[in-house]
């Protein structure tokens, strides 16, 4: 019989094909373009050292201006070998000239716009026989010239794959055979589920340059419209791709990419054989994002969100306290998160002793075990339920408001003298200090906030 009552109980997933898979980031190339957002020089550098830390084997970015080179320049001074910087570049041979200008590069992405609206529409093309002329040139040029590749085949998933792409896609793997093919889901068409065909199956995708074009190098870039980029993201890696392209967040154009920080989290603790990872920084990066980037984090987000590990119902919080795996999908420490009690409406007589037991240790040093029927104890529980009940109240307690009630009846309300050994002299100067002590870690937490 098996029993899961811990992390290390629950089996992991194996990837069918056991290929390793890596990740590559465009939090600074592509998420640089997400309306609102500028991203300085100093942005760009701290992103690479969260990259760095957590263990991202590719970034790219843009070469265009002074200030894409000086971060650049920035990086490369850090002289880490991951991620290793890359470049971008439309399909033009004075774009890959920029690339080729930065020392230190040695790879570049080329943009290869596929779907009938990009050709015709966007580049003014007259058929698809002049796109094909055009991106294979550019390619030609950048390995003449001693480049890596990856052939980001824009807007692929609205495209006429069999009888334009996919021939394409060949004559791309003759003259590069290593050359990363980049699937773009540029509009979020991409759907997860095996057996959909064209043009928008993933896995139909991944299998037919995997099995039928003998791709070496398969990455998935996806975007995040219909809400499914994550998913097909790892349908890509289910299939046979060996490489992701995500950004921090899912910052980009209109809904963004896929998450970064959700598919590191599958990866790590869901898939067998993940651990090159290391995401104990990803809450501090995400609140770096939020502070300096500008980028607005909801607190149900996934991974990062202020309510990831945070409990207030009865029995979700009486369930994590005897036991976190009952109610948590993994450690906070493993992304660098933190366990929050919370006192709502939905509070139970729980989470309000752990809560009140917790102020008494860390505001007064004072170590005891409070009977879940101590007559103090019901007491705060009948002063917050009755806010809640007249209407009063639409947030949670803060931890302020707690220490006042338990300075209210425990402290005025003494514990036991012959427990604690204390004189009511003793007792005064307790309450007399308590402001001072207060000031050794708890602070308030603002949920009135509007999200």
């Amino acid at each position: 019989m098996k029993i899961y009552r811990d992390y290390d109980d629950l089996p992991k997933i194996e990837l069918p094909y056991g290929q390793e898979v890596s990740i590559s980031d465009s939090t600074i190339r592509d998420g640089a373009q997400m309306p609102g957002i500028v991203m300085k020089s100093r942005h760009k550098v701290q992103i690479y050292e969260y990259l760095h830390k957590i263990g991202i084997e590719k970034l790219e970015t843009f070469v265009y201006n002074e200030r894409d080179r000086k971060a650049i320049r920035l990086m490369q001074d850090k002289g880490y070998e991951v991620p290793e910087i890359t470049g971008w570049a439309r399909a033009n041979p004075a774009d890959i000239d920029m690339v080729l200008n930065v020392d230190g590069i040695a790879e570049t992405g080329i943009l290869m716009s596929v779907s009938d609206p990009h050709i015709y529409d966007k580049m003014k093309l007259p058929n698809r026989e002049a796109a094909q002329e055009k991106y294979l040139n550019a390619l030609q040029y950048a390995v003449d010239h001693g480049l890596r590749t990856r052939a980001h085949i824009e807007d692929m998933t609205r495209a006429d794959n069999y009888n334009f792409v996919f021939p394409l896609i060949e004559k791309i793997l003759e003259i590069d055979p290593d050359c990363t093919i980049r699937i773009c889901d540029t509009i979020g068409y991409g759907i997860p589920f095996m057996n959909v065909d064209e043009p928008y199956g993933i896995p139909t995708i991944v299998k037919y340059l995997k099995n039928e074009l003998g791709a070496k190098n398969i990455e998935t870039h996806c975007h995040d419209d219909f809400g499914l980029a994550v998913a097909n993201s790892l349908a890509g890696f289910w299939h046979g791709a060996n490489w992701s392209n995500v950004t921090f967040l899912g910052v980009g154009e209109r809904a963004g990419n896929a998450e970064m920080e959700k598919l590191l989290v599958f990866l790590k603790r869901r898939i067998k054989g993940f651990e090159k990872y290391d995401l104990t920084c990803l809450v501090e990066f995400a609140k770096f994002m939020e502070k300096e980037i500008g980028i607005r984090i909801p607190r149900n987000k996934s991974v990062v969100g202020q309510n990831v590990f945070a409990h207030e119902s009865g029995i979700h919080t009486a369930g994590v306290i005897k036991n976190p795996f009952t109610y948590e999908p993994y450690p906070p420490e493993t992304v660098g998160g933190q366990r929050n009690f919370l006192i709502g409406d939905s509070s139970g007589i729980e989470v309000l002793k752990f809560k009140v037991q917790e102020t008494l240790r860390e505001v007064m040093d004072v170590q005891i075990e409070i009977d879940k029927n101590d007559k103090r104890l019901r007491s705060i529980q009948a002063d917050i339920q009755r806010l809640f009940n007249e209407e009063k109240r639409v947030s949670c307690i803060s931890d302020e408001e707690i220490f006042a009630y338990v300075k209210k009846y425990f402290v005025h309300n003494p514990l036991v003298n012959k427990t604690m050994h204390r004189t009511e002299e003793e007792e005064e100067e307790i309450c007399e200090n308590v402001t001072e002590n207060k000031t050794r870690g708890i602070k308030p937490r603002m949920h009135d906030e509007v999200d």
